[in-house]
């Protein structure tokens, strides 16, 4: 068993030195090419090889990991650079540090008050900067998309990167507006949006996913549908304890500050405020300009600008459902049923269908916080359990996640025997 984890940690270096080598590949490339499609046509085959990367490993928390970073996140942030866009695209450059960092992790840019008010004077001293560093165009930019996006977004965000001095310049030029932004979109620089959170929240967090993990030892008394409602809370505390432990790991090493990925989203009002404001949060960003704002540019065109955003919110669910359906495959190893693609484009309809009542209803329609609520969780909980869950235990990720909280414990006493 110690042997087997062994290996697998082997396994994990070597992808990740994989990892580390393709895209400092990818930042020369981005050095000695021009954005478009020849840039494109050399990443091509780093993006190949990062849907390939996950195969290499067994374990559903170091794979699950890789293949949400690399193969979804890094995929489509090395296609945004292909075309000179954020978040690895800027102007002036990233260093390569910040580069590699942003590209491996969901990195989001801090914007430092000192250093825009060094922007403002040096832009006073020299008038011409500013169309010296016009950045490239962004789907923010665009003056037919809405301020309030179904998909609301968060801003990248960095610390202490002295090649990054004009960019508080810079996203200010990519959206004037965000200092009027309201409180239904958050603006870039409102950090209170989303909370630091005590570190108190993650230690009950982890006392719940303590006693769950304890609790599974009776598993036999435990009726089916309960127990699959504690893996799903098993599946949330586990994400949000190891993300946080990234997080924490990178500011310490790098002095980088990762995005949260969750905002208590059991909290959640609606569909709306659960898959755009609390629910991972990184696909949240990533997904609005790569899949959410051309698909709404292009469909704006020919059906209007309010069908064109049901149809650009349908289109980012499917997605996420391919990847989903991707990252279940990498775990499991065992052909999909696609019973998580319908989840994901139930959730895409219902979602639809909150956002055209919003529309016409308005605020004629109230309803209670505590039933918002409860009617949310409620309807996530359901579907969970009815098409999200089952494929999780038919390929048996449940037991084998069990194994792996005993191997690690295995192999942490033999350290300490050392």
């Amino acid at each position: 068993m110690v042997e087997l984890a062994e290996n697998e940690i082997r396994n994990f270096v070597e992808v990740w030195l994989s990892i580390c080598v393709s895209l400092t590949y990818c930042y020369i490339v981005g050095k000695i090419t021009s954005k478009g499609f020849t840039r494109l046509l050399a990443i091509l085959p780093i993006i190949s090889l990062f849907f390939a990367l996950p195969l290499k490993l067994t374990s559903i928390h170091l794979c699950g990991l890789t293949a949400f970073f690399i193969s979804w996140l890094a995929n489509f942030k090395l296609l945004l650079f292909a075309f000179g866009k954020p978040p690895l695209s800027f102007d002036p450059p990233l260093s390569f540090p910040y580069f590699l960092s942003v590209a491996c992790l969901p990195i989001k840019i801090q914007i430092d008050p000192t250093r825009e008010n060094t922007a403002k004077s040096r832009n006073k001293q020299d008038p011409d900067r500013k169309t010296t560093n016009k950045p490239s165009p962004s789907p923010e930019n665009q003056q037919n998309i809405p301020k309030e996006s179904p998909l609301i977004s968060r801003p990248f965000k960095i610390q202490n990167d002295p090649t990054q001095k004009n960019l508080p310049e810079l996203l200010n030029k990519r959206n004037p507006d965000h200092k009027n932004t309201n409180k239904s979109n958050p603006s870039p620089q409102n950090q209170q949006d989303i909370p630091k959170k005590s570190p108190w929240n993650f230690i009950i967090k982890g006392t719940l996913l303590a006693i769950i993990v304890k609790v599974y030892d009776y598993n036999n008394q435990i009726p089916e549908k309960l127990l699959w409602l504690l893996y799903g809370l098993h599946i949330y505390f586990a994400l949000e304890i190891i993300l946080a432990c990234v997080a924490k790991s990178a500011n310490f090493f790098l002095g980088i500050e990762l995005e949260p990925q969750f905002n208590e989203p059991l909290l959640s009002t609606s569909l709306q405020d659960f898959w755009g404001r609390r629910w991972n949060l990184m696909v949240t960003i990533i997904l609005r300009p790569t899949i959410y704002f051309p698909t709404l540019n292009l469909c704006t065109k020919f059906v209007g600008k309010e069908t064109a955003k049901l149809v650009a919110v349908m289109a980012t669910f499917v997605v996420s459902a391919f990847y989903h359906e991707l990252i279940f495959y990498y775990l499991g190893r065992v052909t999909p049923t696609f019973q998580v693609t319908w989840f994901f484009l139930l959730h895409g309809f219902c979602l639809c269908v909150e956002l055209a009542v919003k529309k016409y209803f308005g605020r004629k329609m109230r309803v209670p916080w505590w039933f918002s609520v409860v009617a949310t969780v409620g309807f996530v909980v359901v579907t969970g359990l009815w098409l999200f869950m089952p494929p999780l235990l038919r390929a048996g990720l449940a037991s084998k996640g069990l194994h792996e909280y005993a191997v690690v414990g295995a192999f942490v006493r033999r350290l300490i025997r050392v």
